[in-house]
């Protein structure tokens, strides 16, 4: 037992010190995964559960990619094995290796996106600027039907940039927030692709739903945190504005909005913690910027949709408690229904189980759809987890863009359709 506690002391040490170098703002090479494993592991109980999640927050070679209340994805540093394999002897739990090596997953990412066409396109993932670059040549190729916004500045300084596309006054309004997650390059690749469809597919369908309502379209929301993700660190999630009580970088813009900040367990005080919620609500200069521009036009809005990868999940309010679910639970659940049904139908037979944040998966406090439903009074929200169930998580390969943007745009369409047929797409103005 003294060697096991002794051999605990040094791992910790050891761990935190290795682990800091991804902590730190200055990186000089790009971090690198070679041999970090993501396992899955199925919980038989509450102490398991307990056990397996304190590893993440505790040490910094253990990262959490997912969890619910049956199971968790864990990746694992290569120094952190040994301790894992006794931590599960230990709790008589077992492991299957989902992802042997992440950074094979990386480096085939790169090659392929290399391979793929220089041209702005859904065959690779793009930068900032190329998205950018995309969005001025729409603006100026669409001029009658759609403007550019700013919602504001990054902590770096960059602008966070919105497309708005209208066909008409008097519609509907639906807000779509993306990459508020650096890592989940799948989100703005998504975004992107919706655009463009809403504005040149010839599809009935889709110029049905592209002129009866009006969209506010933010492909990036964590611009600098996003730019991170290409240059340095590609499995990046927070912001990147420092911290004035830690050496650890960067807030979870999805934990900060002033709605149950920081309740019943949903988001970390810890700066280093991957859910770190900020030092207070609206922390960051991204969320306060993005909070700041829906209230202003909040009366135009019926739906909030917050892209997120990975689970296929579609989820509700409540994210800040599982004891209480909102008002018109019911209703969110046939929506969510129909979006599930929809999508299951296509061809790839892809499966969204849906449910309220806390109540499938766990508890999460100061999100982006807990804020707008609670604070803005925007009834249909929800936050979709995209592709896939855990093969390649946040290391999504490009060629899967396309159908997952296609499930997405039947869903939405599926979405807004039952929505409306309950009655939440009235106008709020004329």
């Amino acid at each position: 037992m003294r060697l096991y506690a002794l051999f605990t002391v040094i791992f910790f040490v050891a761990t935190i010190n290795a682990a800091s170098i991804f902590q730190k703002t200055e990186i000089q090479q790009k971090v690198r995964y070679d041999n970090y494993k993501v396992f899955k592991i199925k919980y038989e109980t509450e102490m398991q559960r307990q056990k397996l999640l304190d590893l993440t927050k505790i040490y910094q070679s253990f990262r959490l990619w997912h969890e619910d209340s049956s199971e968790c994805y864990l990746m694992v540093a290569p120094n952190a094995l040994p301790f894992f394999e006794e931590t599960l002897k230990r709790n008589n739990a077992s492991a299957e290796i989902l992802i042997a090596n992440v950074q094979d997953l990386i480096d085939k990412e790169n090659e392929a996106d290399a391979r793929a066409s220089d041209k702005f396109g859904w065959t690779r993932y793009n930068s900032l600027a190329e998205i950018d670059a995309w969005l001025d040549e729409i603006l100026a190729g669409y001029p009658d039907v759609t403007d550019g916004f700013v919602v504001g500045k990054s902590y770096e300084g960059r602008d966070i940039r919105g497309i708005k596309i209208s066909y008409r006054s008097g519609n509907p309004g639906v807000f779509i927030e993306s990459n508020i997650h650096a890592r989940e390059w799948i989100t703005s690749a998504t975004a992107t692709w919706l655009i463009n469809e809403l504005l040149s597919s010839s599809d009935d369908l889709v110029r049905d739903l592209a002129e009866s309502h009006d969209w506010y379209i933010v492909p990036v929301l964590n611009v600098d945190g996003f730019v991170y993700t290409h240059e340095k660190d590609r499995l990046w999630r927070k912001t990147r504005q420092p911290s004035n009580i830690s050496q650890c970088i960067g807030v979870d813009p999805n934990r900060n909005y002033d709605s149950h900040w920081m309740e019943n367990g949903g988001a970390s005080s810890d700066p280093c913690n991957e859910a770190y919620a900020g030092p207070h609500a609206f922390s960051e200069p991204e969320t306060k910027a993005l909070s700041d521009f829906v209230a202003s036009i909040k009366d135009k809005l019926n739906i909030m949709i917050a892209f997120h990868s990975y689970s296929q999940l579609l989820l509700s309010p409540y994210g800040h408690t599982k004891d209480e679910v909102p008002e018109n639970y019911d209703d969110l659940m046939q929506v969510a229904k129909a979006y599930s049904d929809t999508v299951k139908d296509l061809p790839y037979g892809t499966v969204y189980r849906y449910g309220s944040s806390a109540g499938i998966l766990y508890p999460a406090s100061g999100t982006t759809i807990d804020w707008a439903y609670n604070e803005q009074d925007i009834k249909i929200s929800y936050t979709i987890e995209f592709r896939d169930t855990g093969n390649f998580g946040f290391v999504l390969p490009s060629a899967f863009i396309i159908p997952n943007a296609e499930e997405a745009l039947i869903g939405i369409i599926a979405l807004l359709a039952e929505s409306k047929e309950l009655g939440y797409l009235e106008p709020k103005y004329i």
